[in-house]
C-alpha cells in the first residue's frame, strides 16, 4: 500500500494480510489501512514500512513517535 500525504511524501507498506482502503480513498491519521500479515514469502508476520519524499527513502526514526 503507498499512501500520498502530499508536497511528495509517500508512505509505503507492505507484507499485508489484507488491505483495509482501496484507491482513491482517504486516510485519516490514526486510522488503520490494513493488517499485518506474513506475505511475500516471510516466515511470520512483518511490517515493511517506508517513507519516501520526492522518491528518495527517508530515515522514518523522527516520523515513529511512542504515543
Amino acid at each position: 500500500m503507498i499512501i500520498d500525504h502530499g508536497q511528495d511524501y509517500l508512505s509505503l507498506y507492505s507484507h499485508n494480510q489484507s488491505l483495509l482502503k482501496n484507491t482513491g480513498d482517504w486516510v485519516v491519521g490514526g486510522e488503520t489501512v490494513a493488517t499485518v500479515g506474513n506475505s511475500g514469502g516471510q516466515p511470520q508476520s512483518g511490517l515493511y514500512f517506508e517513507i519516501r519524499h520526492d522518491g528518495q527513502p527517508q530515515d522514518p526514526k523522527s516520523w515513529c513517535t511512542k504515543q
